[in-house]
Order: C-alpha cells, then sequence, then structure tokens
C-alpha cells in the first residue's frame, strides 16, 4: 500500500509540475526534492524521465476515460450531461500549459501518437453516443445528420486543438476549446434547447 501511494505521489507532482511548466524544464532532482524523495527511491518506480513521463500520460487518459463514461452513461438530458462534459475538459484544459503540449509533441512522439490515438478511439466514440442521444431527444434540429456533426466536430478538434495552431494564435487551449462547442452547437441546437443550455452554463473547478 505505501509503495502504490508513493507511485501516485511521484505521477501526481510530476503531472502537476510538467502541466505548468512542460516536460524539458523539469529534473528528476527537482521532482525528488518537492517530494522529498531520493532520485533513487523515485527510479525504483520509474527507471527515466520517459517512464515518469509516460506514467503521468496514462494516467491522465485513464481518468478522463473514467470521468467522460460516468458522463455519458448517465440518466441526465443531453444538456446536463454537455454542461458537465464541458466542465471537465474545460477545467483540464486550463491547467495543460501550451508548452506541456509542444514538448509532448517535440520529445515524446510516440506518446503522443498515444493520445490523439486514444482521444479519437476511445473519447470521440463515448461523445458520439451523447450526439446520437441528443438526435433521439429532438435537442438537435431535425435536418442536422449527427454523423456529419460528429466529423465536423472531429476535425475541428483535430485541427485546433494542437500546439502549431495554438502557438500560432493568440487564443488559449480552453478558449479554443469552449469556442469550438459554442459554434458547433450554436447551429445544431433548436431554439428550445439552446435556451436550456445556457441555463446549464458550464462552471470549470479542480478536476485533476
Amino acid at each position: 500500500m505505501a509503495e502504490l501511494r508513493d507511485r501516485e505521489r511521484i505521477i501526481e507532482t510530476a503531472r502537476d509540475r510538467f502541466f505548468q511548466s512542460g516536460i524539458s524544464k523539469v529534473t528528476v532532482d527537482e521532482l525528488a526534492e518537492e517530494l522529498g524523495m531520493s532520485k533513487k527511491t523515485v527510479y525504483k518506480f520509474f527507471p527515466s524521465k520517459d517512464d515518469i513521463l509516460k506514467g503521468v500520460v496514462r494516467f491522465m487518459m485513464k481518468f478522463i476515460e473514467r470521468k467522460v463514461e460516468a458522463i455519458v452513461e448517465s440518466d441526465r438530458p443531453f444538456e446536463q450531461k454537455m454542461t458537465d462534459l464541458l466542465s471537465l475538459i474545460g477545467s483540464l484544459m486550463s491547467k495543460i500549459s501550451l508548452q506541456f503540449q509542444k514538448d509532448l509533441q517535440r520529445f515524446a512522439p510516440g506518446l503522443w501518437k498515444e493520445m490523439e490515438d486514444f482521444r479519437r478511439e476511445h473519447l470521440f466514440t463515448k461523445i458520439e453516443k451523447m450526439f446520437i442521444q441528443a438526435k433521439q431527444e429532438g435537442v438537435f434540429r431535425s435536418d442536422v445528420d449527427h454523423a456529419l456533426f460528429m466529423l465536423v466536430f472531429l476535425h475541428s478538434m483535430q485541427g485546433i486543438m494542437n500546439p502549431k495552431t495554438l502557438s500560432e494564435n493568440a487564443f488559449s487551449p480552453e478558449i479554443a476549446f469552449k469556442a469550438i462547442f459554442k459554434i458547433l452547437f450554436e447551429g445544431v441546437l433548436t431554439d428550445d434547447t439552446r435556451v436550456r443550455f445556457h441555463f446549464f452554463e458550464p462552471t470549470y473547478s479542480k478536476q485533476l
């Protein structure tokens, strides 16, 4: 139990430092000092800094998948689910710096691809279930094809929520994410649902 807790502490501390400062500027010496551990103890759990990074990214992916699945599988109406989803992802995006994303893509391209595959194969398939629900509940306009909308949403996320596009523009990842949802959903929701959705205005809280 103590070893499991030590491993979790290393991941949590490294996650906070990586997200804030990026990967290249954080050293194992600094992590060990902040944790009150020796480097030898850190290396017992993670043989290298790359292994620490893998632990952080995979922990984050599992966490997000559990949270998104809980939202999608709940029995709440679509607009409440969407508000919960926006709150979750908005809070995460506000904590993950652009520097971390750039470093991950540059120094760990294999791990970056793993994240992209995870987002496409796990998260987007779960979110698509919400779009199907929206169509069934009459939340989307009757002339909207949910499958086509899903493609537009997917390509918008892939095209905008990446380090290259974000670094070339002044908006933050959080602002970009919120804008994608606002622009897309303003067009597909029925008038009645749009009013209800604004009532459930997302609030961003600590999720990680």
